[in-house]
């Protein structure tokens, strides 16, 4: 069973998600919160597998609900998904750098936010659709680079990098060994030891890095 913990400011909207997600039968909601603060006390009573996380809040807003979120609770324990009404908002790009695992807009079709939960409990981060990529390039390139680092990318091998830059492009697994003529498990196999080497959570993170890093400048 997937628990999650719905946080929104907005009763109806709450309720919504509470209703939709208890009518599936491996996903039951923990508990909710009404903004940041309360966030952070009921993930920490209640554990969840996923937190769907609204950005513009009360009290204390999504992103610093998140970093707190991520900080205290055990690595891979809990994911954060990002629940948003704008597709280009600077916020929901600041939460993939504090570690969430990815973004939905809120009036995506119901099935679609349920798929969304199960991706992200099972640890995979939910950067499929094109303009996650688009948010990321277009905020990257509006804005000075916050402490690029090229030093994390000296210990990859040529292989890894070009594994990171199709990571970073949207590629899954599928198409990753497809493009680099290895199987699907070699190519799980270079994206495990992308995290490891890199210290990211989950793929949202290596996108990040990707292009913070400079890598992607001239793709």
């Amino acid at each position: 069973m997937i628990g999650v913990v719905v946080v929104d400011d907005q009763t109806l909207v709450r309720a919504g998600f509470r209703v939709l997600i208890e009518s599936s039968p491996d996903i039951a909601v923990l508990g909710e919160a009404a903004d940041g603060r309360q966030a952070v006390e009921v993930v920490g009573r209640t554990a969840p597998d996923v937190v769907l996380m609204d950005i513009r809040m009360p009290e204390m807003d999504g992103l610093e609900a998140t970093r707190r979120i991520l900080a205290a609770v055990e690595p891979e324990r809990t994911r954060v998904l990002i629940l948003t009404t704008f597709e280009l908002d600077e916020y929901v790009y600041e939460a993939l750098r504090s570690g969430a695992s990815g973004f939905l807009l809120k009036d995506v079709p119901p099935e679609h936010l349920l798929d969304a939960i199960r991706t992200v409990a099972a640890g995979n981060a939910l950067l499929a659709p094109s303009v996650t990529r688009r948010l990321i390039a277009q905020f990257v390139d509006r804005s000075p680079l916050r402490n690029p680092d090229t030093a994390a990318l000296s210990s990859l091998t040529p292989r890894e990098r070009e594994v990171l830059v199709l990571v970073a492009q949207g590629c899954s697994n599928g198409e990753l060994a497809a493009q680099l003529h290895m199987s699907p498990a070699t190519a799980k196999t270079h994206v495990s030891r992308l995290l490891a080497k890199l210290g990211a959570r989950d793929r949202a993170q290596l996108v990040v890095i990707a292009y913070e890093s400079g890598l992607m400048a001239t793709r």
